[in-house]
């Protein structure tokens, strides 16, 4: 899921439930996988259904049951951790000191496999003598079965099974394991985060807000790096992009440093646009891109569209209303030494289409001919509103085209909860155009956004029609 920008958010809906009701913690994640699966390719048009799976790696039911922390946690709102404290029985061996690693290798399927306990311990009575835990789901009853008992043979060690009490902290429970132990049975558990730089973003939902501190906490013990862990508490703006949230763990510094492409970014993350699952959907984007092609981004925020194209020796021109992120953007522009390459603009972004872009294209479009390879881009990733801004394009430039290979190509995204989300987007853009895309356009999926609602781009050559105003004969 972090490979292509996404959270690891566990969102058990009706739907999720439905199908996971019988099975443990990761089967969940499969299916998260799956809803979260991005089409691959470079144009593709949505098709619903059409999801990655990961491996699926199923923990034993009881093998859960047997490491929860102990009961009385239930409730827990500011974190103790020495009341995850608990003591468990399991099987042993004693084995001479140096049978152990052959031992191990031989019976890896019996040991105990689980990650943070040791699996050979001292043996109190016996210096050169170690206790080897074995797994007590694979050792029913505390009897070995007749391969086992064959391999010890041939290792010429006692088979006999003994009982070992081993003391479990919270250091030995799963950050999930722990918050599945803390909140009311039977309500889901959050324990994935959008990651930006040292801060861990969470979306909490309301039954979870009593809890929100100790979930802070606990992310931030089981991750390291984390040091600031944020609860988003309104939805984003749709003006500046940038949305309330809560300190509920760690320091309270958010300003922070990510990269994201290869790329380093530095950012107040209370007050500018951030996006970790967008990383693919930029690197798609610059792809596309060649040397000396020129780029118009209308909603730049700290600009991960506009600085990859500026390194990639484009000439790009960027916009965005927010100050802040117009701050920022000159800042990274600084960072990463394409200040020179980069106009920065602080408009809207409508003015900004009427004004600079329309400026640009008035003066290089005429100049293109037929043999030239430039290629000029305009992305719109405002996806609440950009198709509203398509409109600007009609009759943007007077007079004729030099060529219609120079037409420039738009990068407009939005969001749609349509059963069929690429024809919704289409067809929105067609109304704001005022013509059909029939035949000259693609559609891609960026990302589900929640249960029943995709982000899109639609990318088409803005039609001659559209784009010149002819002069009256």
């Amino acid at each position: 899921l972090w490979r292509f920008g996404y959270s690891a958010r566990l969102l058990k809906t009706n739907h999720f439930r439905t199908a996971a009701s019988n099975t443990s913690f990761p089967a969940v994640w499969i299916l998260l996988a799956q809803y979260s699966g991005r089409i691959p390719g470079r144009f593709v048009v949505v098709k619903k259904n059409s999801f990655f799976t990961m491996p699926e790696t199923v923990e034993d039911k009881a093998n859960l049951e047997l490491y929860l922390p102990h009961p009385e946690v239930r409730g827990m709102t500011l974190l103790n951790r020495e009341a995850f404290k608990r003591t468990v029985v399991v099987p042993i061996l004693k084995v001479k000191k140096e049978t152990v690693n052959t031992l191990l290798k031989s019976l890896k399927h019996t040991v105990l496999q689980r990650p943070g306990l040791k699996r050979v311990v001292e043996d109190p009575e016996d210096e050169d003598s170690r206790l080897v835990i074995l797994d007590p789901h694979k050792i029913p009853e505390f009897s070995l079965g007749e391969s086992e008992q064959e391999v010890l043979k041939q290792l010429n060690v006692c088979p006999e099974v003994s009982k070992y009490n081993l003391e479990l902290t919270y250091e030995n429970f799963k950050s999930e394991e722990i918050l599945r132990a803390v909140l009311p049975e039977g309500q889901e558990v959050t324990s994935g985060f959008s990651r930006v730089g040292h801060i861990a973003h969470l979306n909490l939902r309301d039954h979870q807000l009593p809890y929100r501190y100790l979930i802070g906490q606990v992310i931030i013990d089981k991750n390291p790096g984390i040091t600031c862990v944020v609860n988003k508490t309104s939805i984003i703006d749709s003006t500046y992009r940038n949305f309330q949230m809560e300190v509920l763990a760690g320091e309270s510094n958010l300003v922070t440093k990510v990269k994201e492409n290869n790329i380093a970014y530095e950012l107040d993350f209370s007050k500018v646009y951030w996006n970790p699952r967008l990383s693919t959907e930029h690197g798609r984007i610059v792809e596309l891109l060649k040397p000396g092609d020129v780029l118009f981004d209308v909603f730049a925020g700290i600009g991960p569209f506009a600085i990859p194209a500026a390194k990639k020796k484009c000439h790009v021109f960027a916009n965005d209303l927010n100050p802040e992120s117009y701050s920022w953007l000159l800042h990274n522009c600084k960072l990463n030494k394409v200040d020179s390459k980069i106009k920065a603009f602080n408009m809207d972004g409508r003015d900004f289409l009427l004004g600079p872009v329309r400026e640009e294209l008035s003066k290089e479009l005429p100049l293109l001919k037929e043999e030239q390879k430039t290629s000029f881009h305009i992305v719109m990733n405002l996806p609440a509103l950009a198709i509203g801004f398509l409109d600007v394009f009609r009759h943007l430039l007077v007079g004729e085209p030099c060529s219609n290979a120079g037409l420039p190509t738009v990068h407009c995204y939005g969001f749609s909860k349509h059963d069929d989300p690429a024809k919704d987007i289409q067809e929105r853009a067609e109304a704001s155009l005022g013509t059909s895309l029939d035949g000259r356009c693609s559609t891609y999926l960026v990302r589900n956004v929640a249960p029943n609602k995709e982000m899109l781009c639609i990318s088409f050559q803005i039609p001659v029609d559209v784009l010149y105003k002819r002069p009256c004969p």
